[in-house]
């Protein structure tokens, strides 16, 4: 993601990432606002109450987490959360952490019927947000699809992780959706989620689908996938993918080179 910013700032600042966007002929979804945090405080509050976490500890220690305005909104609703279940902080420190193997199946917490939509839909937000940031970008983007950017605190960053994702898997068509609608739908997006989303979406624009530059891609999601040892049959048929696109690239190259006469002159390289 530094790699991309740093070439693509340039292109952001002179063709200007609304124009990029623009011609994106995708439906409006309808207007999204982020709640305030006194409304996510409330929330929280009320579902402390439903899951008997009431007392006067756990209230007072609410008011502790709220008046932490440095943090974010989601990062006291998560510790809000962690007031009441038991399974929020393991949950959180298995993601956060480099030292714990990367999960290959979306935890239970996030399918139970019983947990309230509120509190499965923003700590996925806050588990993707961290699975993101280990690159673990499949497993982030399942628990991300089982809720909708309606159900969240925060619907900029819900989809700008969201994007994130698609857009490291190479999922063009899904990550210009969700990137289309940060842009045009959600009001107060952080400028931060705008800026690299505009960046995400300038740079697919260049995505072709059997140049070196797909190939590139494909080499870069082999090697993430064996940092986190998934060496299994989605990597080797990535691989596969690479060698034979390679082998096609070196039979153009040589075929042109006929053509144009050898090269010319002879010479030795």
């Amino acid at each position: 993601m530094r790699r991309m910013v740093a070439i693509l700032a340039a292109a952001a600042t002179l063709c200007g990432a609304p124009a990029a966007f623009a011609q994106s002929k995708i439906a409006r979804f309808g207007a999204l606002e982020p709640l305030s945090a006194e409304a996510v405080k409330s929330k929280a509050e009320a579902w402390l109450k439903e899951v008997g976490k009431a007392d006067a500890a756990s209230s007072a220690r609410l008011q502790e987490i709220w008046k932490q305005e440095d943090h974010t909104v989601l990062d006291r609703l998560v510790d809000s959360f962690a007031l009441g279940s038991d399974q929020v902080d393991k949950l959180m420190n298995d993601a956060r952490s480099p030292m714990v193997e990367a999960p290959v199946d979306v935890p239970a917490i996030f399918k139970d019927e019983k947990a309230s939509a509120f509190f499965k839909a923003n700590m996925a937000l806050a588990y993707a947000r961290s699975l993101n940031g280990r690159r673990i970008h499949e497993e982030a983007l399942s628990v991300l699809k089982l809720f909708n950017a309606e159900q969240v605190a925060d619907p900029s960053s819900y989809l700008f992780h969201r994007a994130i994702a698609e857009h490291a898997l190479m999922m063009k068509k899904e990550a210009t959706t969700t990137i289309t609608r940060l842009l045009d739908d959600v009001t107060g997006a952080a400028e931060r989620y705008k800026t690299v989303s505009a960046l995400m979406l300038l740079d697919m624009q260049t995505w072709k689908d059997k140049d070196l530059g797909a190939v590139a891609r494909k080499m870069d999601n082999v090697e993430r996938r064996l940092d986190l040892a998934r060496g299994g049959p989605q990597t080797q048929k990535l691989q596969k993918e690479i060698v034979a696109r390679l082998d096609e690239l070196i039979k153009e190259l040589e075929n042109k080179k006929k053509k144009d006469g050898g090269g010319g002159g002879g010479g030795g390289s």
